[in-house]
């Protein structure tokens, strides 16, 4: 066993036996007091000795007073025993709050070997350690300042797993720079969470990944995830700078250009090819990184830059079933928002599915587990809703599916976290919310207003694109161009997988022109194989009289579609921007650009468009 910090006193064998004894009878105990008033007193006037004694001069050998003091608040006494903890563990050294250190100015001749007491990962001032520190101080000042901000609520979470698991407490500052401590960061080459695992390495580390939920991002389970992963590397490579690096670009990689060039020399190494230049620059990040953040102010950080946020709290409660996420903020009194930023790693609008066997843990803000017990409890079935499966399957859509199940396509929008839906994936899955009794059409509505007030918005039917559809979809039944009085009018035969929206495609018409032109009323979805439509191509309307009168042109070509050189087109009733830009080759963000448009979803009929670049 190592010997103990200095500061640090060890009870004697004699002393313990002083502290244990009394309780168990083995020595006189003081006389009973016969008024329970006195008895408290006596122990909270203990209390505050006990305490006195260990604050005021914690390196001191307790004396007898002190043991006395702390026998007589008895075996059962938490304090009792956290005392006795205190005085065998290093908590309260003196060296646990050193001095806070002076402005540092003159990096290119500090010598780190000062503070390296402060740290518990090893330091060194390399060329790149000074520039990101000085990176740090200027360009990257604003995201520093966050990241130590939020870091406030993630240490004392973190810190303690990577000490349980035998690395140092300062390992944590890799996730600063990983993702400056955030939940929700996700990488270019598909990292998730505040480790940043990708989703393979995240599967070898025990990190849930499927329709429900995503654990890479949960700050807990992740921790520990990379708490594992970091010591193997350390244990396969012998170096925490090693270790750091085979995290940032695979422990394989660094042991073959050990092998290599026949050295650990981190420093050495990166010098050499065979390193990207992140993973050259991935140690010497760390070390600013933690350099600055344990010790802002000798860095030239004042306090007032930060915002320290809360620590990360909150009670645990389970659940047996897939629950809606806005049931369970209001069964515990606090907020959807609350419940998701406790819960990162739900991916949909409730929990994934449980049972008494295998139950969900929940996370909700500090206090609030007792009252949900007892409020979740009395919720009647018409208060919630349940959860099916559905994988979506070719002509699918959104509209479709929320009639097969007597739901809102609102609501399912919600729950997938999709802000709109013009055309879905084959084989995809979606849950769907279902009211879990006939009763329960409050609870939809409801679903469905806050999934309006959170910008979720819903095609017509008819501007869905059936799952399946290739990428144009493009009418391809029989046609008959015929002109009258000089306006040109198509009779289009309906084909299998036809839709209004890819018989106006094909004609550069809208959908709600179809409808009038054919007295379609708009509770019509589908249309018959064989049905004739009339299609009047062009931004004219059709003719009052649709008599077959006139000169009559018999052709078997396809009509052609509105030119494309012209620079202005008005916005026909039911035209959306992607229709237009369908029609004009170009993309909406085009249009947007060239009109000045910031919302999309307004845009009233008879509005001039510039559709070609100025």
């Amino acid at each position: 066993m190592p010997p103990p910090p200095a500061g640090m006193h060890v009870l004697e064998p004699e002393e313990k036996k002083q502290l244990l004894g009394s309780a168990a009878g083995e020595e006189p105990g003081e006389p009973e007091e016969a008024n329970e008033e006195v008895e408290s007193e006596s122990a909270e006037l203990e209390e505050m000795r006990a305490l006195e004694g260990a604050s005021l001069d914690p390196g001191a050998k307790p004396n007898a007073a002190v043991l006395q003091s702390l026998r007589r608040l008895g075996l059962a006494n938490p304090l009792r025993l956290r005392m006795l903890d205190a005085l065998e563990e290093p908590t309260f050294r003196e060296d646990d709050t050193p001095e806070e250190l002076a402005l540092i100015t003159d990096l290119q001749n500090f010598d780190v070997a000062q503070i390296q007491d402060r740290y518990d990962i090893p330091l060194d001032m390399q060329p790149l350690v000074a520039q990101y520190i000085h990176f740090f101080q200027g360009p990257g000042r604003k995201w520093f300042r966050k990241w130590v901000s939020r870091s406030t609520r993630f240490l004392p979470v973190m810190q303690p797993i990577l000490e349980q698991k035998g690395l140092p407490r300062d390992t944590v500052y890799l996730a600063m720079i990983e993702s400056g401590f955030s939940a929700n960061a996700y990488s270019w080459a598909h990292a998730a969470g505040p480790w940043q695992f990708i989703s393979s390495t995240g599967k070898m580390y025990g990190l849930r990944q499927d329709f429900w939920v995503d654990e890479r991002r949960d700050p807990v389970k992740a921790t520990h995830a990379a708490a594992a992963y970091l010591k193997q590397l350390y244990s396969e490579l012998g170096h925490w700078y090693l270790a750091w690096a085979g995290y940032n670009t695979g422990g394989g990689r660094v042991r073959r250009m050990m092998d290599r060039h026949g050295t650990s020399d981190f420093w050495a190494l990166s010098q050499e090819k065979g390193f990207a230049k992140e993973t050259q620059h991935y140690v010497p990040k760390l070390i600013a990184a933690a350099m600055i953040a344990k010790n802002p102010s000798a860095f030239g950080f004042r306090d007032d830059e930060f915002e320290y946020e809360p620590p990360l709290e909150f009670d645990e409660v389970k659940l047996v079933d897939a629950t809606d996420l806005d049931v369970l903020a209001r069964a515990a009194g606090v907020s959807v928002k609350d419940v998701q930023e406790l819960n990162p790693e739900l991916r949909r609008w409730c929990t994934p599915p449980a049972s008494e066997k295998q139950p969900y843990m929940l996370r909700l803000p500090k206090g609030s587990g007792e009252p949900f017990a007892k409020n979740f409890k009395q919720l009647s079935p018409s208060e919630r809703l349940v959860f099916r499966i559905h994988k979506i399957r070719r002509g699918d859509t959104l509209s479709k599916i929320a009639v097969e199940y007597g739901t809102a396509a609102e609501a399912i929008l919600q729950f997938n976290k999709l802000k709109s839906a013009r055309t879905l994936r084959v084989n995809a899955e979606l849950a769907i919310p279902v009211p879990a009794s006939r009763g329960a059409s409050a609870v939809l509505e409801r679903k469905v207003a806050q999934a309006r007030r959170s910008g979720v918005t819903v095609l017509r039917p008819e501007e869905e694109i059936p799952a399946g559809t290739p990428r144009a979809p493009v009418a391809t039944g029989p046609i008959k161009t015929e002109v009258i009085n000089g306006r040109t009018r198509v009779t289009y035969g309906v084909q299998d997988g036809d839709s209004l929206w890819a018989i106006a495609q094909r004609f550069n018409v809208s959908v709600d022109d179809l409808r009038r032109w054919n007295e379609l009323p708009r509770s019509k979805r589908g249309l018959k194989i064989g049905t004739v439509i009339e299609v009047w191509p062009g931004n004219a309307p059709a003719p009052q009289v649709q008599e077959r009168s006139g000169t009559v042109v018999a052709s078997t070509q396809p009509a052609k579609p509105a030119s494309s050189a012209s620079k202005v087109h008005t916005l026909a009733a039911g035209e959306t921007l992607w229709s237009v830009a369908q029609r004009y080759g170009v993309t909406v963000e085009d249009i947007q650009r060239w009109n000045n448009i910031k919302d999309h979803r307004n845009i009233p009929a008879g509005k001039q468009l510039v559709v070609a670049a100025p």
